[in-house]
């Protein structure tokens, strides 16, 4: 058996190799306790020639993968948990997006809305027709001259609301209502006052409280008596289409054409309702002196 030397007695040579020797128990030490605790570590191979470390550095590789270990490996379930909370985050943006476009669409519709209330459709109202038989309705004059409201022709069920109807408000005088009428193929030239009551027939052509003012859309009602209080309508029936009728207001003048003539019963207050086109209608009793019917001429604006 080979006697042991002591440090002294060896060679350079020798002395590098047992310090390499133990160097490399002691990395293999530190590796099987890294092993031992779960700790996964990336080692450079042991060179298997001694020779080839000689020009070397000795480089103890199990300090250098101690100071810097390489992470563990990722646990399922935090994989898992992971995945879910990308989902969540995916799914919140999702929704803050929708929300967002749901917002935009209300913002649109409240202005469109907003827009609509400041700047109103011109829409043209249907009024009541406030008459339960056509106006200018008289029973026809005795020798003496004398005539009153003609009460017969109005259905006795109805009477009290004819009562009702007689004391409506006057319009207060503007510069758009009709103040003048003339037809010229009938030589007729006659004030216009407001209302078509019994009194207001005394003082000449009276227009019916609601109709439309001259050059506007929707019905200028005009109605006079044939045969007491001037005789102002007396000739209605001699106009014939494309006649002229002239309506005066305090500002302008507006010319209206004849389209047709009909006889009605008093009760057929629907000649008054209101038209989507400036139209001026004439209503009188008739015949001449018998007074049982209307007559109703009904003319257009001229263009």
């Amino acid at each position: 058996m080979a006697r042991k030397k002591a440090p002294e007695d060896l060679s350079v040579e020798e002395l590098r190799r047992l310090l390499v020797e133990k160097r490399r128990g002691a990395r293999k030490e530190r590796l099987e306790n890294f092993r031992r605790t779960g700790r996964v570590l990336s080692v450079t191979p042991e060179p298997s020639d001694f020779t080839s470390d000689r020009s070397a550095p000795i480089v103890d590789t199990a300090e250098a993968a101690s100071s810097t270990p390489e992470p563990a490996p990722a646990n399922p379930r935090r994989k898992f948990m992971d995945r879910v909370l990308l989902g969540v985050e995916v799914l919140a943006v999702l929704g803050l997006i929708a929300v967002l476009m749901n917002s935009l669409g209300m913002l649109r519709t409240l202005n469109t809305e907003v827009a609509s209330a400041l700047n109103p459709e011109t829409v043209t109202p249907t009024p009541l027709v406030m008459a339960v038989v056509l106006p200018s309705g008289h029973t026809p004059p005795d020798a003496q001259g004398n005539t009153r409201p003609n009460e017969a022709e109005i259905p006795e069920h109805l009477r009290p609301m004819v009562q009702s109807l007689v004391n409506l408000p006057v319009p207060t005088a503007a510069p758009d209502q009709a103040v003048r009428i003339q037809i010229p193929a009938l030589s007729i030239d006659a004030p216009i006052v407001q209302g078509d009551g019994w009194e207001q027939l005394k003082k000449g052509v009276g227009q019916n409280i609601g109709s439309s003012n001259p050059g506007q859309d929707g019905n200028v009602v005009l109605s006079a008596h044939n045969d007491v209080y001037g005789e102002i309508f007396r000739y209605l029936d001699r106009l014939a289409p494309g006649d002229q009728v002239i309506v005066y207001t305090q500002q302008r003048q507006y010319t209206y054409v004849v389209d047709r003539t009909i006889l009605v019963e008093p009760t057929a207050v629907e000649v008054m309702a209101s038209t989507g086109t400036p139209t001026v209608t004439l209503i009188s009793c008739y015949p001449y002196l018998v007074n049982k019917q209307r007559i109703v001429v009904f003319a257009r604006l001229q263009n």
